[in-house]
């Protein structure tokens, strides 16, 4: 994890006890976001489904008090196993999803992203990256037993 004022770079994993398939199945269909990712509250994947290069997104999430509309694209696919993503509007952001098996019962889930603040955000750098690394695991948690149900 690294962080300056003009960056913000996160990887967080999580062994799952979920088969890697059915970890992939939730992470990889962008409608399942909101189950899982606390503050999304809405996501439109075009086309919906698993993901593919190219897909895009229409996001709606609060973080820190505030509201952000984000649109995105997926830039590459792994299928089954990993996909990257940037953003095309609101918060300049990249980042990618990956889920590699253990055995046939577990599976690690990698997130990570790479956020530049913009102007005054950047003098907060070290309380948001507190939050989001908060959120993240929080989130993964979630997945977890949401990819049990």
């Amino acid at each position: 994890m690294t962080q300056t004022m003009r960056q913000i770079s996160l990887r967080l994993s999580r062994e799952v006890g979920r088969p890697a398939s059915e970890v992939w199945a939730v992470v990889a269909d962008y409608d399942n976001d909101p189950l899982w990712r606390a503050g999304v509250a809405t996501m439109a994947p075009d086309p919906s489904g698993v993901v593919g290069v190219g897909t895009t997104t229409r996001e709606v999430m609060r973080f820190a008090g505030q509201t952000y509309r984000n649109g995105g694209v997926v830039t590459s696919v792994d299928l089954g196993r990993a996909f990257t993503w940037r953003t095309t509007s609101g918060i300049d952001a990249e980042g990618g999803r990956s889920v590699e098996p253990v055995d046939a019962r577990s599976c690690v889930f990698t997130f990570h992203v790479r956020i530049r603040p913009r102007s005054a955000e950047r003098w907060f750098a070290p309380l948001l990256r507190w939050m989001l690394v908060r959120a993240i695991r929080a989130d993964i948690r979630r997945l977890e037993r949401l990819a049990r149900d």
